[in-house]
């Protein structure tokens, strides 16, 4: 596209239980077994200092917003844009180098376009350099005419709420005309918020979009984004507070943090005191809790700002606030945008505040996420936006080294929220909490999002610290892979930077596993160069956990044989087969045959999968590993050298444990 240097104005100096951004975000769906050794340890790489984010004041960000505002119309027209096409600015960030990544919505006929947002990267003279879409679609020619009445999408939508166990369930708003367009062409639609409490108490933000065509629900999503963490474990920490001693930081934004003293909404009452010193590290002082949360957003905060060069949630320098002793016994925290804040829970029996370093940050980056990405709270980008919650909670621990609550990879480890001391869940092996995913499989979007956010925790613990057995600050960690193969971490300050900078410069709203994987890729590149063990790293890291392949993989070429009927797999019983007959190849079977296997089921833990030669030679494949990961869908390398070729081979499965269920969907071999 054609350079406009004069287009930019350069600045310098609950956690208990929507399609790709980017053209080229794929998924592949398996992951290769063709790899025969480990990847190479990455040495010491250094980063492109000119990709990093820079360090922008308030004002500096907000002259740079005034000036893509000014100059959306020309962005518009460059991008060709239709005439009832229009942009709006919803954030900047820029990279040190100048490159500037701005972040617009768009609306069609003054209507807002759900789903429609996109980045544009720009160099310092005003050179665009690339354009990451949420929706590959064409937005034209849509029909504004509405054959449904609002009325009728509201009663829907609080029909929906009420199903979900919602309380005093009502329409926050009337029923708003939308274009939606995040799940394919755009269409007409209605979008409603619901308001009132869910099943366990948490305030409701149900979204709900219907076809103004047809009335059907073409998607809903909880804009209350919850979380979980622990209180009364960092022990004597400095707070910032404002003179005559109210819990007022004024270094950070102003943040307050107030109690509700069990109420459930408004502000509460805000935290002050006659001297300067606040709670007993006991949870019967009511002030307990609200110096822990304190701590954790001004820790928060300082992340951020120091690491990330991000000043406050939304860039600008404001501070949201925080909410103590919400209702009676309530075990959750949660982020709400419509508020601009964190509230948490007392935990159970009112003893257990959900106020530590890790809920907090939690918290805290649901608001940088809706902020900057987006991520819709459903579906794919749901686990996406669930994981960059934990993943930089993490960061944050680490970050802050703090001696009585330490960096690990583990969420809600001390809240004791299970009753047995155990974590609420594993980043190094997601599936140890009895219902988070290890790895990708295709219906990974229809699950809780607290569970699919499993194979994206599972990539940044692989991505920071490798495969296998790991003691970090005392903690000992195993983390497996979905095929088999290692993986060399490159430590969680790379892995940090890199989910950071996907995050704000790469994916929007609907993005899903496999544009998180070709965001994180772009960046690594960005980053560390093209090649670099960083950026092989992070494909190492995705393909572990069965989004897309190794790298250096390339689908094997041949003479394929091949059987497509499915074999149901009888749980915890007698083994079962699936035949290709092998005809007209000269001489033995290759020392490289491929064998391409998929097979559907809910726990590979249970099965173990061989190669039956014609002469009745076993070759085994798999012997029951993964564990509770979904489906085996990889493609093996065989010696069969000493086989002869032509004849019957067949694929034998059984499952050994019971509880689970699946069936052999495809196999084939491929003689090179």
């Amino acid at each position: 596209m054609r350079s406009t240097p004069s287009r930019r104005a350069t600045a310098t100096g609950a956690l208990v239980a929507a399609a790709a951004m980017l053209a080229v975000g794929v998924q592949a769906g398996s992951a290769s077994a063709d790899i025969a050794a480990a990847p190479a340890a990455p040495a010491a790489g250094k980063v492109n200092p000119g990709k990093l984010p820079a360090d922008l004041t308030p004002a500096e960000r907000g002259a740079l917003i005034k000036a893509a505002d000014a100059s959306k119309a020309e962005t518009a027209k460059e991008l060709g844009l239709g005439a009832q096409e229009k942009l709006v600015v919803r954030d900047v960030v820029q990279d040190r180098d100048g490159t500037t990544h701005t972040r617009y919505e768009r609306t069609y006929a003054g209507l807002p376009v759900l789903g429609g947002d996109l980045v544009v990267a720009e160099t310092k003279a005003g050179a665009t350099t690339g354009v990451s879409r949420s929706s590959r679609a064409e937005l034209k020619n849509v029909d504004l005419t509405a054959d449904v009445a609002p009325a009728a999408a509201e009663k829907q939508a609080l029909g929906l709420a009420a199903a979900d166990g919602s309380k005093k369930a009502a329409a926050d708003r009337a029923p708003r005309k939308v274009v939606w367009m995040a799940k394919g062409a755009p269409v007409l639609a209605y979008e409603t918020v619901v308001g009132g409490l869910q099943h366990d108490g948490t305030p409701n933000e149900l979204h709900v979009v219907t076809d103004a065509k047809t009335g059907e629900k073409l998607y809903e999503w909880q804009a209350v984004e919850t979380g979980v963490g622990n209180t009364m474990y960092s022990g004597q920490v400095t707070l910032g507070t404002a003179p005559s001693y109210t819990l007022t930081d004024t270094t950070r934004g102003n943040h307050k943090t107030y109690n509700l003293n069990g109420g459930t909404s408004g502000t509460g009452t805000l935290f002050s005191n006659t001297t300067d010193t606040w709670g007993n590290g006991l949870p019967a002082n009511r002030e307990t809790a609200g110096a822990d949360a304190h701590y954790g957003a001004a820790l928060t905060w300082d992340y951020y700002k120091n690491v990330h060069g991000r000043s406050g949630i939304r860039g600008d320098g404001v501070g949201a606030y925080s909410r103590v002793h919400y209702g009676n016994a309530y075990v959750n925290a949660f982020w709400q945008d419509s508020c601009f804040c964190m509230t948490y829970g007392d935990g159970t029996g009112n003893s257990k505040p959900l106020t530590s370093i890790d809920v907090a940050a939690h918290e805290m980056t649901h608001g940088v996420t809706s902020n900057t990405a987006g991520l819709v709270y459903s579906g794919e980008s749901g686990g996406l936006n669930e994981a960059t919650s934990d993943i930089f909670a993490a960061a944050v621990e680490f970050y802050a080294n703090n001696a009585n609550d330490k960096g690990d990879y583990l969420v809600g480890e001390k809240i004791d929220i299970r009753g047995n001391g155990t974590p609420l869940r594993y980043m190094d092996k997601p599936s140890k909490d009895g219902s988070s995913k290890d790895a990708w499989y295709s219906g990974i979007g229809s699950i809780d999002v607290h569970y699919s956010s499993g194979p994206a925790n599972h990539f940044f613990y692989l991505l920071s610290e490798g495969s296998g057995v790991k003691t970090v600050n005392g903690v000992t960690y195993d983390s497996p892979t979905s095929d088999g193969l290692p993986v060399t971490g490159i430590g969680i300050d790379k892995a940090r930077l890199i989910w950071f900078k996907a995050l704000t410069t790469k994916w929007g709203s609907s993005t899903n596993y496999a544009g998180a994987r070709t965001g994180t890729v772009a960046v690594a590149e960005e980053l560390y160069g093209a090649g670099s063990p960083e950026a092989l790293a992070v494909q190492h890291a995705w393909a572990a956990v069965n989004v897309g392949t190794r790298p250096g993989t390339t689908p094997p070429t041949g003479k394929v044989f091949e059987n497509t009927a499915d074999v149901s797999v009888p749980d915890n019983g007698a083994a079962v087969t699936s035949s290709v007959t092998v005809s007209g190849v000269t001489g033995n079977a290759p020392s490289n045959l491929s064998v391409g296997v998929d097979i559907v089921h809910t726990w590979i833990g249970d099965l173990v999968v061989d190669l039956i030669a014609p002469d009745g030679s076993v070759y085994n494949l798999h012997n029951r590993t993964g564990s509770s990961a979904d489906n085996i869908q990889q493609t093996y390398t065989v010696n069969a050298s000493s086989e002869v070729a032509n004849g019957v081979w067949k694929l034998r499965v059984q499952d050994k444990a019971s509880a689970d269920t699946g069936y052999i969907n495809s196999f084939k071999l491929t003689f090179p």
